[in-house]
């Protein structure tokens, strides 16, 4: 683990995995330190913006040292946020990750739905959110050859990750169905209905 300044406002925490960053992130979100303002993770980092008249780097510095050392991976408290995404299991690519898992289309839609998915961290695209499940049996590559355009709702796969497309957009993930939810809406407050942090529950539409 290191701390890099960005900034007079700002530290970039590196650390060892994901696994790292989620405890890191869950952590601060539990205990709520004064002086942050935002907190944005990634794979193997974290940035936490603060506010220099309420906090010093150094103090936010040592806070975070100990933290580290306390904070797991799935820490969460009950009040975390937690959404429902109702899904249909029809995509292109569904027959394919059955076969590539060894657990069949209809296996790969009872592992999707079985588990709870948490937000790791946001991307690619705005509202685009990477979720990460408890069940490594869908970890699958992502195609080699990407699509030129894959639709708004889109839910795929790849690697780790499972995610839903925001929008219409070039995309490479493994394609196993189609939601209407509106992962990102600019004129809702907030856009992103996935933000680090949220648990998702994905279920099957009648």
């Amino acid at each position: 683990m290191r701390f890099l300044p960005c900034g007079d406002a700002a530290l970039l925490v590196e650390l060892d995995d994901l696994d790292a960053v989620l405890g890191l992130h869950a952590g601060l979100q539990d205990r709520s330190l004064p002086g942050i303002v935002d907190l944005v993770p990634a794979t193997r980092t974290l940035l936490v913006r603060f506010d220099p008249s309420l906090v010093s780097g150094r103090t936010l510095v040592r806070e975070l040292g100990v933290l580290v050392g306390t904070a797991t991976a799935r820490t969460a408290t009950s009040a975390s946020e937690s959404v429902e995404i109702a899904v249909t299991y029809d995509g292109q690519d569904l027959a394919e990750v059955g076969a590539l898992t060894g657990l069949g289309p209809r296996g790969v839609v009872a592992a999707h739905t079985a588990q709870r998915w948490r937000v790791a961290f946001a991307g690619f695209a705005p509202g685009f959110a990477y979720l990460v499940g408890e069940d490594d049996r869908l970890q699958v590559p992502r195609r080699a050859q990407p699509r030129s355009t894959v639709p708004a709702g889109a839910v795929g796969l790849a690697d780790t990750f499972s995610g839903v497309y925001p929008r219409s957009s070039p995309g490479g993930w493994q394609l196993i169905g189609r939601t209407r939810a509106a992962v990102w809406d600019a004129d809702r407050d907030p856009p992103a209905l996935l933000r680090p942090g949220t648990w998702v529950r994905f279920v099957e539409a009648g």
